[in-house]
């Protein structure tokens, strides 16, 4: 129906006209051209189906129906929607548009019998600086179903017509700013009262100058004020409780000791898990839920110090390999440094010994061989990180009772032979059940005095009694004793190499599974 008259438009002069009487401008057609002869057969016929078209309610027994200016109606429409650049004339006109050219603005003002029939399918008016100098343009109001009208930027004078604008309620966007209508308060009328200011910018119309005072007083003062808690709040989550940030705006990584202080109940007896040798061990809870071992370390240190150690802490954030545990972050404040690592609820190597799942010399192998693993791992991928290796350092997973190394010795200087000479222990620790007292100084020493007397002649004495070895094993597990004492001799010239070591534990492991 709202297209209605557009499409008689169209269809009216394409079918009446020669194309070459379309391309004339709209004055040659409007002086020269004259209605078909059933046009008039034609719109009393388009009434009857559709009394609601404009021409036909705009007649009346005292005001017949004006056939030549019906027609001259007719002829307008595709000129103007054509000089509003819309993109399909064929089929529709939304949008009369006319920026910037005064002459064309004027001329189709002028057309009163086009806008006394102005189409239902124009929804959008704008005349925006075209330096129109005349009083408001009252005829573009019949066009009642627009939703915008925009007349900014002219020499408009006079009055605005309030009540024949208040007709327009389809109408969301209004600009009537930088004309030159009489100065007149408009905050009463409800109608503009829909538009904020920014409607009426230089306009000689007045809104509400004391809600705009409110806003601008919201937005000069009271917004700043607001941005400026925010970021202090912002700040102090960043720097003191970073936890509380959502995880895509924070480092999860980097915590701060105000955490660590909650996360153990402020370093509490009951979280304290072990102490030794600089480090202080608990058992922390993170603000996310997860458990945590919080390694302290407890030795003062230079500035310098305190920057390589956060530059291996973020080495270390990196390590993945299934026999490590996971490393979730680290403190590296004035008054505390700390490494935050995954809590394994599984036993560690030292204490998994002495139980019956130990009794296999094949699941001790399989634990040196995930050790052998991970220590390779480090050595090959991360040779600057250094690693605390003994049973007691080691882990079992809670599930499949995988080794897991535990410690990182952060700050300490890494040394290839002094990890070799570890691992052989570690791996004679695995044979016997018996480890060194790190008490005593030259306890080392005298227990690979005593593994030396007793090898290879003697190796029962030795290996854990807990542990069943059929005789077609015993070979095999001298051979890892062997290993074990090459690791830790006193030359690095006759220790072997980790690949050596990985080559052989390998051998080993096979060799166990054959005979399983």
């Amino acid at each position: 129906m709202a297209s209605s008259l557009f499409i008689f438009f169209l269809t009216s002069l394409s079918n009446f006209l020669p194309l070459s009487v379309l391309s004339a401008t709209v004055l040659e057609d409007l002086a020269t051209l004259t209605p078909p002869p059933d046009f008039t057969t034609t719109i009393t016929t388009n009434c009857l189906h559709n009394p609601l078209l404009r021409y036909c309610n705009n007649t009346s027994s005292s005001s017949p129906m004006n056939i030549t200016e019906i027609f001259r109606s007719t002829i307008v429409p595709g000129h103007l929607c054509n000089e509003s650049k819309n993109p399909n004339c064929i089929d529709s006109f939304p949008k009369i548009r006319i920026h910037g050219r005064p002459k064309t603005a004027a001329l189709y003002l002028s057309f009163n019998f086009f806008w006394k029939y102005c189409p239902l399918t124009v929804v959008e008016i704008q005349l925006v600086n075209n330096s129109l100098k005349s009083e408001f343009p009252t005829n573009v109001l019949s066009c009642a179903q627009i939703r915008t009208l925009d007349l900014s930027y002219n020499q408009l004078s006079g009055s605005v017509p309030v009540q024949s604008l208040s007709r327009l309620t389809s109408l969301t966007h209004l600009n009537l700013s930088y004309n030159r209508f009489l100065e007149e308060k408009i905050s009463d009328s409800e109608f503009f009262n829909r538009f904020n200011a920014s409607s009426f910018i230089h306009s000689g119309l007045l809104p509400d100058v004391k809600r705009n005072k409110m806003r601008v007083l919201v937005l000069l003062i009271v917004f700043p004020i607001v941005v400026i808690l925010l970021c202090c709040c912002l700040g102090w989550l960043c720097l003191k409780r970073p936890d509380y940030l959502r995880r895509t705006c924070r480092r999860s990584h980097k915590l701060t000791s105000a955490m660590l202080d909650a996360a153990t109940d402020e370093f509490s007896d009951q979280r304290l898990v072990s102490k030794g040798n600089g480090v202080d061990i608990y058992r922390g809870t993170l603000r996310d839920g997860r458990e945590a071992k919080i390694e302290v370390y407890t030795e003062k240190v230079s500035k310098e110090k305190r920057r390589e150690f956060e530059e291996e802490c973020e080495a270390v954030l990196k390590l993945r390999h299934k026999n490590l545990v996971k490393v979730l972050g680290w403190c590296n404040s004035r008054n505390l440094r700390a490494l935050v690592t995954e809590w394994t609820n599984g036993e560690n190597v030292e204490t998994w010994l002495s139980s019956s799942l130990a009794s296999s010399w094949r699941r001790r192998l399989r634990v040196v061989m995930g050790v052998v693993e991970g220590v390779c791992y480090l050595w090959e991928q991360w040779p600057e990180i250094t690693f605390d290796l003994n049973t007691s350092s080691v882990l079992l997973s809670d599930d499949d009772q995988e080794p897991l190394i535990s410690q990182f010795k952060i700050g300490d200087g890494n040394s290839s032979s002094t990890n070799i000479f570890n691992f052989g222990l570690f791996l004679l620790e695995m044979i016997t059940n018996l480890k060194p007292n790190e008490e005593q100084e030259d306890s080392a020493t005298r227990y690979l005095e005593y593994i030396r007397v007793h090898c290879p002649d003697n190796v029962e004495r030795v290996v854990d009694e807990k542990m069943k070895i059929e005789e077609r094993t015993l070979e095999k597990v001298k051979e890892a004793i062997a290993l074990g004492l090459m690791c830790t001799d006193g030359s690095p010239l006759k220790q072997p190499s980790f690949t050596q070591i990985y080559d052989m534990v390998v051998s080993l492991y096979e060799s166990s599974s054959r005979h399983h």
